[in-house]
This record gives structure tokens, sequence and C-alpha cells, in this order.
């Protein structure tokens, strides 16, 4: 019997071991987004933590974490059981950063200026509220059904649309908020902060400031096949370089986001696997370094805060936007861009309006056509760091649709030909939410 006992203990006590072994190290993630998704949410949109636990938060694993905001001092820590414990601090015009035990918290730091314009228009060129317009093309009831559809009733989690806004020849004609979210609300776009980049680049290709044909600027590729890779490839994620990207495991990606103190290096270590224009490759890894070579261009970091906001941002009227940063002062652009939903839609009428916004010509119109043509190794399902419908991932849906796209559900949909643009954030993705279906209900709404 004692030798039972003692065979029991020791298989326990491996499993233990083992457990813990192969747990421990997400720990660190697991407080790591929690903390900082508490901070952001808190300190960003003003929402309460059990808001952001019950929401943000509530992913398998990161609800094992025990989270606490301290006010006074603007920053939020989270652990788990007490363990590997995290902090993710605020600092008004860079948003919150995720920090570790060697950050000096103390140290002085730069922030962007930025301009808000007062324009008493009528949204989006203004800072009034839009007219009401009403279309005889636009069956409403269809609409407003299909716009309905989009949330979830009662208590129900199936949906989890947060807001849904529907702009059609610059009017808005349908916009709907779940219960604690209103147009003032700023949400996490999360990877929707790569069109943004990109388009960082289209503004300075305009200025004829930079050249994405060219090798890119890295000179730690300058002897090996990595030299050979452009600016182009980046964008197209199409570099060839290693990369793995699974928000589920530890990987390069949650390693980027949730233990890097300088993101914009994370891709730039990896080696070649493939010919650069040979394989594409999603990787939030590529849109970080592609940061990273936009604060190249520029003599100061100022300068370089400041452009994403003088340049762009501000310039349409995003003023709700915030884009945080690392440790080291990069703009994290893979992830991390908050705004108000009509704000992200009025990124999307940027590009329905080709590059024009309101008779400024932010962006070229063949930056907005090369946004939009498929990476020749994505099976038309991939842009210029905006996501496409060419390859028809939603059937129901014109073929031409190109769109910016976050986790858990964020999308900025643009569709020329029906004068359009929807914006959807909300905290699931394809497949679980139908967005063939929420899109096809909203198209099918235009009487023919």
């Amino acid at each position: 019997m004692k030798k039972t006992f003692k065979l029991l203990g020791l298989v326990v006590f491996i499993f233990i071991f083992y457990l813990g072994y192969t747990s421990y190290p997400k720990l660190d993630l697991i407080s790591g987004f929690s903390a900082k998704s508490v901070a952001s949410g808190h300190f960003i949109d003003n929402r309460p933590q059990e808001m952001i636990e019950n929401g943000d938060n509530d992913i398998d694993m990161i609800d094992l974490a025990t989270n606490h905001i301290v006010e006074s001092e603007k920053y939020a820590t989270a652990s788990v059981y007490g363990l590997q414990e995290r902090k993710a601090i605020y600092r008004e015009g860079l948003g919150v950063t995720l920090v570790d035990s060697d950050f000096d918290e103390t140290k002085p730091y730069e922030v962007p200026n930025r301009t808000f314009i007062k324009n008493k228009s009528p949204f989006p060129y203004g800072n009034n509220e839009p007219k009401d317009t009403v279309f005889s093309d636009v069956d409403y009831d269809k609409l407003n059904l299909a716009v309905a559809n989009a949330f979830d009733v009662e208590d129900k989690k199936d949906k989890r649309t947060r807001s849904l806004l529907v702009i059609y020849k610059d009017k808005i004609i349908a916009e709907k908020y779940d219960t604690g979210f209103n147009k003032e609300s700023k949400i996490l776009g999360w990877s929707m902060t790569k069109s943004i980049t990109s388009a960082i680049f289209g503004v300075l290709q305009k200025q004829r400031k930079y050249d994405i044909y060219q090798a890119a600027p890295v000179q730690e590729w300058q002897n090996d096949s990595r030299k050979l890779i452009t600016t182009n490839d980046l964008l197209h994620m199409n570099s060839g370089l290693e990369w793995e990207e699974n928000y589920s495991t530890i990987c390069d990606a949650t390693k980027m986001l949730f233990m890097s103190q300088d993101m914009s290096r994370a891709q730039l270590e990896k080696p070649a696997a493939f010919k650069p224009n040979s394989n594409w490759n999603y990787s939030s890894g590529t849109t970080n370094l592609l940061s990273g070579i936009l604060r190249q261009q520029f003599k100061t970091h100022q300068e370089y805060l400041d452009f994403w906001y003088s340049a762009l941002i501000d310039k349409i009227g995003m003023n709700s936007m915030v884009i945080e940063t690392d440790m080291v002062g990069n703009y994290v652009g893979s992830s991390y861009g908050w705004a108000t939903t009509r704000d992200w839609a009025k990124f999307g009428l940027l590009y329905l309006h080709k590059g024009n916004w309101n008779g400024d010509q932010i962006l070229e119109e063949s930056w907005v056509k090369y946004t939009a043509k498929p990476t020749n190794t994505s099976d038309g399902k991939y842009g210029a760091q905006f996501w496409l419908n060419a390859g028809g991932k939603f059937p129901d849906v014109p073929r031409e649709m190109y769109y910016c796209s976050g986790f858990q559900g964020q999308m900025v949909a643009i569709i020329p030909s029906h004068d359009l643009v929807i914006v959807r954030m909300g905290l699931k993705e394809d497949p679980e939410f139908d967005f063939n279906g929420m899109l096809k209900g909203i198209i099918g709404s235009f009487k023919k």
C-alpha cells in the first residue's frame, strides 16, 4: 500500500511539475495582456475595471488574472495567483505602455503635438452632428433589421458587437451601440492600426520623401540575402522572413506585444525562410518593423511622433485617435490604435474618396489602388496592410471590397461601387461572427 501511495505521489508531483514548467511562461503573457488591457480601457476610454474584465478580458486564460488600478498614479497591474505581476502605465498623448522592471518611469518623454481644428460643418468633415438625410434608394426597415441582427439580445454573448456604423454618400444612415458604448467611446482597433501605418508611407510617397520599391533601410540585413527585401515586400507581408502569429500560444507575436522593449526589432532579427515576394505570411512584427523604418525618416523622435497626426490623423479629423507606443517610443503600428467608431469611419472615407479629404489630396489615387491590389501570393485576400475580398472570402459581398481588420472582429469596410463605408467594432470575429451575413444584409437594403 505504501508503495502505491509513493508511486501515486510521484505521479502527482511529476504532473504538477510538468504543468508548472509548461504553463509558467504563459503567466507573463496573461498578466501582461490583462494589465495592458485594463490600463488602456480605463485611462483612454474611462471604462470601469469590471466592464473591462467582463468584456475585453473575457478570454480563456486572460480571465485568470487579478487586476488592480492605481488611479492617482495612472497605472494598472495584473498577476495570476500572485505570480508574474506586470505593470502598464498611462501617459497623456502616448496612451498605455506595458513596462518591465528595467523601464525608467522617471525619465522625461516626448509626446505628439496635436491640432484639433474646430469646424462647424456637419460630420464627417466638421465637428457638428451629421444632417438627417433620407435616401429614396434605401429600404430603412431592411437596413435597421440588418444592423439590429448584428447585436446580442438580452444577456447572450453570441455576437458581441459593440458598435456598427453605416455611411452612404458621406451620410450616416445607420448607427447603433451596445450597452455601455456610444459615439464618444474610444475602441481599440487592434490590427486595423496596420492600415494607418500603411497610410503614413502613402503620405511620404506622395511627398516624394520615400520610395517603397527600394531595399528596406535595415543596416543589419546588408551582409546577407535579406538586403533584397524592399519596403513594398514588407507592406505586402511578403518579405520571406520567419514569423509565427498565433495568439492562442506563446509565439513571436505575443512575445513581441507583451515582452519586447523595442517592438520594431522583433521581425528585424528573424532569418529569411523564403525569397522575397514568394511567400505571404501575416506578421505583426513586420508592421512594427515598418514603424521603426518610419522613425528613421525623421531627424528627431519628436518629428516622428508629430508626423502621424499632423500629416494624416488630425488632418482628417480623427481627433479621438491615440496610437500607443512601446517602451522605446515607437508607435505600435501593428496593434494599438484607439479611436471612436465615427473616427475609424473617417479613415475609411479617405480611401473611399481615393485619398481625397474634402478637397485635400492626402494620398495619391495610385496609392489607394496599390493598397487594394492583391499581393501575388495571398490568394486575393491581402493588399498593402489592408485585407481584400478579391478572393471571395465573403461570397455575398462585392469582390472589390477591401477593409481594415483587427483581432476580435474590428472592421472598416470600403465598398466603392456602393459608395459605402461600414464600421463594426466587437469582440467576436469571423467565423464566430457572421460578417458575410451582416454585410449582405446591409447591402441588400439598397433598392435596385
